[in-house]
This record gives structure tokens, sequence and C-alpha cells, in this order.
């Protein structure tokens, strides 16, 4: 699965509200990366019971009856779907922006023409550092290189391009060789997140950054905001490279503002799991969850084949937990923590694939900061095994260790 990560295309407002204004739809879990840290376990397969094209066609219609504003496409990879042409096409036509995340092995300048003539408009790279490091997470030599020319034939044809890295402990000390390289290439932003321990990254538990190491990944990208911010000073806001800090990274440090808000934008800063609030991720069985990237056995709402889209977007608990829970559910350090009412324990699909629940999460700038106060720092200890299947995971347990 191509790094994704829930986010909305513009600032919501109150109308909003009850409104799929973001969607994330896996055409196929058809892929050809099977990578060592990829969530679904994305291969050369299909996934049983994935959606026929009149199916995938209805289903864009009603997306765009709903109210989404932009849609993007995954995998697997999604340009391997024989739907992805129609189905880009069918929603441009209604009226919706549609994007895509690719591992780029294929993106050949001539699919990149194909893509954009279909109505396609922005795409995103998954690049997850130099190539040494690149080619080891994509399990597959020649994948950074295909990476990159596909990314500079997106750039050519005049999409808006942004390339996105899921942080870990094989490319944390190789963030600024990485950012460079991105910004040299032309990418608009650099959008990085954590490597979750879900699918195959749950098999390598050795690949997971620890809590404690966050803060210092924290200050080295805000480093690098602000060394490019200054070198970019002639450049108009909306044309800057900078650096996006996803869903499941941050939270309530000294550099959450400068890390999350971008450049000519107002200031913003983590404000709560947006899942089934106003975004929306379809499995390309037509499974549906609030966010894409949450685990599917305890976030499946059902299928929008046998039951209405809309009707699993206004109804289902599991699609719309996060407007559902209460601080009840928070446990552990973030039961506690000052930015509780806010925060919710972060993402959600990081907190529940790591610790076998939401309602804590151990990957918080503020919370390691306050146990190095004290001398102390958390580090994860396997417990249980991932069970093999897409989105699946397994548990860790927290240990507590003097600094």
């Amino acid at each position: 699965m191509p790094s994704s990560e829930s986010h909305t295309p513009r600032a919501v407002t109150a109308e909003d509200a009850g409104t799929p204004v973001y969607a994330v739809w896996e055409l196929t879990i058809r892929c050809d990366h099977a990578c060592a840290h990829c969530g679904s376990r994305a291969g050369s397969f299909q996934r049983p019971g994935e959606l026929d094209r009149e199916t995938a066609l209805a289903t864009a219609r009603e997306l765009a009856r709903l109210g989404t504003r932009e849609v993007t496409l995954i995998g697997g990879e999604a340009y391997l779907s024989p739907h992805c042409l129609p189905v880009i096409r069918e929603l441009v036509g209604a009226g919706v922006r549609v994007t895509m995340q690719t591992g780029g092995l294929g993106m050949t300048p001539g699919r990149v023409a194909r893509l954009k003539d279909a109505g396609l408009t922005g795409m995103g790279f998954s690049i997850d550092g130099p190539e040494d490091v690149h080619d080891v997470l994509r399990d597959r030599p020649g994948s950074f290189r295909a990476a990159t020319d596909g990314l500079r034939a997106a750039v050519d044809a005049g999409l808006a391009v942004t390339a996105n890295s899921q942080l870990n402990r094989l490319n944390r000390d190789r963030l600024e060789e990485t950012g460079s390289l991105l910004k040299a290439l032309g990418a608009r932003a650099w959008r990085v997140q954590l490597t979750v321990p879900m699918g195959r990254a749950a098999d390598r538990p050795e690949w997971i950054l620890q809590p404690w190491e966050i803060p210092l990944v924290i200050e080295e990208l805000a480093r690098l905001q602000v060394l490019w911010a200054t070198e970019q000073q002639d450049v108009p806001p909306a044309r800057r490279f900078a650096i996006q800090a996803g869903n499941n990274i941050g939270y309530y440090g000294p550099h959450e503002v400068l890390l999350r808000s971008r450049p000519g934008k107002s200031a913003t800063w983590w404000k709560g799991c947006a899942a089934g609030r106003y975004t929306i991720g379809i499995e390309s069985d037509g499974t549906i969850k609030g966010c894409p990237s949450l685990p599917t056995a305890p976030y499946a709402g059902g299928k929008l084949t046998e039951v209405p889209l809309e009707t699993l977007w206004r109804e289902n608990e599991r699609v719309g937990f996060v407007d559902r829970r209460t601080r009840d559910e928070l446990w552990g350090f973030c039961a506690t923590c000052y930015y509780a009412d806010t925060c919710m324990a972060g993402c959600s699909f990081t907190a529940h694939c790591t610790l076998g629940r939401r309602g804590n999460n151990p990957f918080c700038t503020h919370r390691a900061t306050e146990l190095a106060k004290q001398g102390l720092r958390e580090v994860l200890v396997p417990v249980e095994r991932a069970e093999g299947v897409p989105y699946d995971f397994g548990r860790f347990e927290l240990a507590v260790e003097p600094t």
C-alpha cells in the first residue's frame, strides 16, 4: 500500500458536517511491489470480491452525490485496476478532484499522460529515503530509480506532485538527505508519517521507532523546515517546498505549529482524529472504514455492495466512532494528559495497531518530553504477532526505563 494519510483538501466548515469531504479509495490490492513495510500486505494478487466496473462507477457517482470534494486513489497500485481511468473520468465529470498515491514502479511518462488526460490533477510518490534504504523497505532493487523517474515525469507533465515518506529506524538518520533529494526532484511538499506496526511492518518490530526517539526526529524535521524556509524567502509561499507532518507524528511539542502548518496558510495544530467525520476509506472489495489506514477487523463498517454507502457513512457506529467516543476510552498516559480533550490519543490506527486498542498513543512528542523530564523513557516490547492478513496488527506492551 503506498503511504497514505487522511487529510482534508482544504479547511472544513460547519456546513461540511456529516459530509465525506475527503475519500481514499483502494481500487485494487494488486501491486507491482510487495513492500516489506506494507500495511495492506499488497502483492501480485487481487482481493476476493473486488468491485466490478459497474459498481465502481456507481460508487464514484455516489461519493459525488454525498458531497465528496477530493478522492485519492491508492492500492496496491491504483493504476493496475482495469477501472482506474473510467473511475477518474466519472469522478472528475461529477466535479470531484482526483489524486493518486503511488510507489511509482510503473509510472512511465505514457502512463502519467493517460492519467492526466483522464482528469488526474495530483500525484504523491512514496519515497522512503535514499536509494539504499528505499530499496530495502520496498524489497525491490531498482524501486528507487523507478519512483524518482516517475516523479520527474509527473512534474514534467504539470501535475501537482508531492512525496511522502514513512519514518522508521532505517531512515531516521537520513532525513536531510531524503528531503533535499525530493526538493531537488521538484516535489511541492514532503509529507512525513511514522511507519506503524501494521501488515508486513508488524512482522519487523525492529524497524519501528521507539517512543523516546520521536522528539529527536521532530527536532531534526523542525531544523530542516526552518533551513528550507530561509533558503526560499524569495519564493511565493504557495510554491515553497515544505515538510507536512502526517496525522500520526508530532503532537503538541515546541514545533507542532511549524510542522503542521502550510506556508502562507493559517497556523494549525493537531485537532484530533478525523476518521468518519470528514474522511472515508474504501477498500477494493467495497469495505467501508472511517479512515483508509484503520485496521480492517475492528473498524470495518460493512460493504457497500450489501448496504448503501450513504447508510454506512451516516449510521454505522464503526465508521463514525470518532463522534461517538468519549474520554472514557482514554487510558495510560493519555488519560491524564493536558491535551486529552482535543487530542484524544492522537491517530487512532497508530495507537490501535501498536497497543491493541486505541486510547493511548506512545508516539507523542509531548509525552516523551514530559517523561524525559522525569528521567524516564518508554520502550515497545512485542508480545503478540500479527495474523498475516491485510491491515492486520500484533500487539506491543510498554516498558518504562531510566534514560
